[in-house]
């Protein structure tokens, strides 16, 4: 699909802490599987202080997929940036294979605390913009000497070399100006917690910046059967609510604010644009529910604005996966049509 159409689509890895630790890898292997059969780019893999391992989980990954590239969540206070290279080159020495970065500047905010650290918001962007650009440097070839506020590093060369084919897509979240500019500045894909495709910047309206969403999708040739299938998956619950609200008082992260000040419909009841599963702390983005159609034409609007790469959120079966992929076909269709149109 990617070489194709210029759209790198990533899935997302269930989590360890969701699954029995006996079912993991063979859920892994599973999703990715259905990730690389469906034509995805990649499979992003979270990172924090109650999961497994993200370089772990990649292997496994890897091993189970031809092409699939994993886009490995990297938190800057777990490692050094020299690590993080260095892991990429072994990967792609021993494997032949590429692997993407999804840079880190949060987090859940009890896991910051829990390891010391009470760096600011915007700070944690400018710390993460550093370490991002020695990792960068030693992917391109060294020797690298940097001097930083959060790192220094002096004469630091790379072993083993990393092919420039190799080389990972960067992405790291865009939804704050301080997001922003750090992926301006490590030239990153800015990926937004999108709101309806029709109030969402894009590409012109960050000066050409690469941009991508974050989106979950229940699609199916009827709306209603996906509006059942979605409430079914996702149950409005008190204690969801809940869990939400508290979660708001301990977070930092600008696009968890700016989704929670939107209604669960906000733009109206004929559009696909749904936000159920995050105010119910079910998940982390907005979801995309209706007719293969009508879904199509929105992840159509969010490509006519530029937004190039889409993470999608955890899909639970190979048939869900088929669903995701006729509505994402529909929509290129449909850009392509406007094309020929012009």
């Amino acid at each position: 699909m990617s070489q194709e159409t210029n759209l790198h689509l990533y899935s997302t890895c269930p989590q360890s802490k969701d699954i029995a630790a006996a079912d993991y890898v063979r859920t892994v292997a599973d999703h990715s599987r259905w990730s690389e059969e469906a034509g995805c780019t990649g499979m992003l893999i979270y990172t924090d202080n109650g999961l497994v391992d993200p370089w772990q989980v990649a292997q496994t990954a890897i091993a189970a997929t031809e092409r699939l590239a994993p886009l490995v969540a990297v938190q800057p206070i777990y490692m050094h940036p020299y690590w993080v290279a260095k892991q990429i080159a072994s990967i792609a020495a021993l494997h032949g294979r590429r692997v993407a970065l999804n840079m880190l500047a949060g987090g859940f905010k009890n896991d910051l605390i829990a390891l010391g650290d009470d760096t600011p918001h915007d700070d944690r962007y400018r710390r993460t913009t550093e370490y991002t650009t020695i990792v960068r440097s030693l992917l391109e070839g060294g020797p690298v000497t940097f001097e930083g506020r959060y790192y220094r590093v002096s004469n630091l060369s790379l072993a083993p070399s990393l092919p420039r084919e190799l080389r990972p897509e960067i992405l790291i979240s865009g939804s704050s100006d301080a997001g922003i500019q750090a992926a301006r500045d490590i030239g990153a894909v800015a990926i937004r917690y999108p709101k309806p495709a029709e109030q969402e910047v894009g590409a012109e309206d960050l000066s050409g910046l690469s941009c991508g969403v974050r989106v979950g999708i229940v699609a199916r040739e009827d709306a209603a059967e996906a509006w059942r299938v979605a409430a079914e998956r996702f149950p409005a619950t008190r204690q969801g609510a809940i869990r939400h609200a508290l979660a708001m008082k301990v977070s930092d992260s600008a696009w968890h604010r700016q989704l929670s000040d939107l209604d669960e419909r906000p733009a109206g009841p004929d559009s696909p644009y749904w936000l159920g599963p995050f105010q119910n702390y079910k998940t982390f983005c907005p979801y995309l529910v209706g007719s293969h159609e009508e879904v199509a034409a929105e992840l159509a609007r969010y490509l006519r604005k530029g937004h190039r790469t889409v993470i999608l959120d955890i899909v639970p079966d190979a048939a869900e996966f088929a669903h995701i992929r006729t509505a994402f076909d529909r929509a290129l269709e449909m850009v392509s049509h406007d094309r020929l149109a012009a």
